[in-house]
This record gives C-alpha cells, sequence and structure tokens, in this order.
C-alpha cells in the first residue's frame, strides 16, 4: 500500500467533509439504522478547522484520499486532542486508520498526552482506540454526568454518552 499522510489542500475540502459526512452517518446507521438527520454537520466539521493551533491531514493511498483527521495541537502543554479520524466507507478493516494514527504520533512527537472521544455505540472505534492505537478509556460523559468544559450540546440527542480516551507518551 503507499500510504502517505498529507495536509488537506483547500481544493480538498469539500470531499474531505462528504466522506468524513458519510463515514460517521455510514457508522450510526449500521448501529441504529437509516435516519434522515445529518449526523456530523458540516460546522462542527469547520469549528474543528478553524480552530487555533488545528491540522488537517488528508489519507492517500497510491494517490486516492481514503481518509482523514483533524488534530489540535497546544504548543505550551502538549496535551493535544484528536477532534475526528476516519476512513472512507468501505475501506476501513484494512490498516488505513492505524497507519494514520502512527504518522499523526510521528509528525507531533512532542505530544505528551493524546485525548480524544467517540460515542458509546461505536464499538469499531472502541475496539480501534483502546486495543490497536493504545488509548485509555478515562471517562464516559452522558447527560447524567456532563464534562463543564464542553458544550451544551456536546453529548448530543442521545443520553448514552461519549467514551473519553487518553495516551500518556
Amino acid at each position: 500500500m503507499g500510504f502517505q499522510l498529507v495536509p488537506v489542500e483547500d481544493n480538498d475540502l469539500l470531499q474531505f467533509k462528504m466522506d468524513m459526512q458519510e463515514a460517521f452517518q455510514k457508522g450510526y446507521e449500521e448501529s441504529f439504522g437509516l435516519i434522515e438527520a445529518e449526523i456530523l454537520p458540516e460546522k462542527e466539521i469547520d469549528q474543528s478547522l478553524n480552530a487555533q493551533n488545528s491540522f488537517a491531514y488528508k489519507a492517500l493511498v497510491d494517490g486516492n484520499m481514503v481518509g482523514g483527521a483533524i488534530v489540535i495541537i497546544n504548543p505550551e502543554t502538549q496535551h493535544n486532542h484528536l477532534d475526528f479520524l476516519f476512513v472512507k466507507y468501505g475501506i476501513q478493516s484494512k490498516g488505513v486508520g492505524k497507519a494514520m494514527w502512527n504518522q499523526i504520533e510521528k509528525q507531533h512527537p512532542d505530544t505528551k498526552v493524546w485525548e480524544t472521544c467517540t460515542p458509546y455505540f461505536e464499538k469499531r472505534n472502541i475496539h480501534f482506540y483502546v486495543n490497536k492505537c493504545g488509548f485509555h478509556i478515562v471517562s464516559y460523559l452522558n447527560h447524567k454526568c456532563p464534562d463543564p468544559d464542553m458544550p451544551d450540546d456536546f453529548i448530543g440527542d442521545h443520553d448514552e454518552g461519549m467514551f473519553v480516551f487518553q495516551k500518556q507518551m
């Protein structure tokens, strides 16, 4: 596999967002069935893309975009956040996600702690972060136990919540 992880360019953004939205939508629908609502609105992607110290990467295999990620780097604390990581729908379980994560770690070697989160129902993501990437579940957020540092709508419409993961480097 001719794998590369490179910065997203302006002319990639539309496809990058569409592929990310499709991956999140299909992941949800595989657990709960078809839904009219948009699981990942573009405004949430844009918030990450426009955040201070945000880096967006696209994963290429043989020159074709097959996934991507958005990370937020805190240069002072090096407590960094993986906002989004996705593999294009239909390409999962081929090592692309792990290759992306390995490259992200290499591109940000000063990181002390990585943090990310995923919805409770995303068994594939939970397996990936814990068993493939070395993260640990550090908290479980829901409407009864929210994180005061997160926006009010972070949990979303589902009471089931989100797992928060950290990886000490």
